[in-house]
């Protein structure tokens, strides 16, 4: 669910060194997070690296824990308050930062974006096949030790309290027909999209509609996230996998439980849709859809 760019990445990395243009002095920091099961070294930290060169943007990839692990395990809501700390002792962020996320990175993006106290300005923000309204059916795991843990947790039952508190993407599947279970006991995606009405929390709409754009990324075959259109908050009616809500068709968006709406209607959020699978975002792609909004030089 984390691997992007199955690219020559150092190829593109020195044409990018190559052609990059804008001083890293006059530009806007940005980070990165990574999804599940995956980590900031390796693929990652050459995505990161080739965004940097080819924005002229310093950028890092914000670890979260123990990487693979702690992507897997780690409940989501601390995913976000150990990011939120991080991204509060960073100085060179202080003044305002971009954000890129990849899938379940996403989920802690947001939720620093959302939750997190005193915390510098959010600017643009590009989301990589991200699960914003949830997935249907818990993602596929690589063959390990992790994964049979993982899984074996799974069996237990979704909306299972013990399941929520140690399966990070347990968080955010969210199944048609069991709504009531999914309102009650799942503890992260209903608050992070403020989806209980008795509980909606108006600071963390504020906090989502003061970005300045908002670049929602979807694969047009991805057979990750189901549906794929979650990356666009796109959902399921609530009584069943039949019928497919568009953006503007759901609740969240109509009701503006967030200010997805609010944003949309000043013309701040982006719906991009990209050929491949699940994060294989080809390099023209990355230079139209990702580049142009951690190039910007002043706040």
């Amino acid at each position: 669910m984390a691997k992007i760019l199955q690219r020559p990445l150092l190829l593109l990395t020195v044409a990018a060194l190559l052609f990059s243009t804008v001083p890293f002095s006059n530009a806007i920091p940005f980070i990165v997070f990574h999804g599940i099961g995956d980590q900031c070294s390796g693929g990652v930290s050459n995505f990161t690296q080739l965004l940097s060169s080819l924005s002229g943007s310093p950028g890092s990839c914000l670890e979260i824990g123990n990487g693979e692990k702690d992507s897997w395990f780690m409940p989501l809501m601390q995913q976000a308050s150990v990011a939120c700390e991080k991204v509060k002792q960073m100085k060179e962020l202080s003044q305002g930062y971009n954000i890129v996320a990849q899938s379940q990175g996403n989920m802690v993006a947001r939720g620093l974006l959302e939750f997190c106290d005193d915390a510098p300005p959010v600017i643009n923000y590009v989301s990589l096949g991200g699960p914003h309204a949830g997935i249907a059916a818990v993602p596929k795991c690589k063959s390990g030790p992790i994964c049979d843990i993982a899984e074996a947790f799974l069996k237990l039952e979704i909306y299972n309290d013990f399941v929520q508190d140690h399966i990070a993407p347990s968080g955010y599947v969210k199944i048609p027909c069991e709504m009531t279970k999914y309102l009650e006991h799942s503890q992260y995606l209903p608050k992070l999209n403020n989806e209980r009405p008795d509980e909606r929390n108006s600071t963390f709409k504020d906090r989502f509609t003061s970005l300045h754009n908002l670049v929602l990324v979807m694969f047009q075959n991805d057979t990750t996230l189901i549906p794929k259109e979650t990356s666009w908050f796109g959902y399921y009616n609530d009584e069943g996998l039949d019928t497919l809500l568009s953006t503007q068709q759901t609740k969240l968006y109509r009701e503006d439980w967030i200010g997805l709406k609010a944003l949309d209607d000043v013309g701040k959020v982006k719906f991009v849709s990209v050929s491949g699978d699940h994060l294989m975002i080809a390099y023209k792609d990355v230079l139209e859809y990702v580049v142009p909004y951690l190039m910007q030089t002043t706040l």
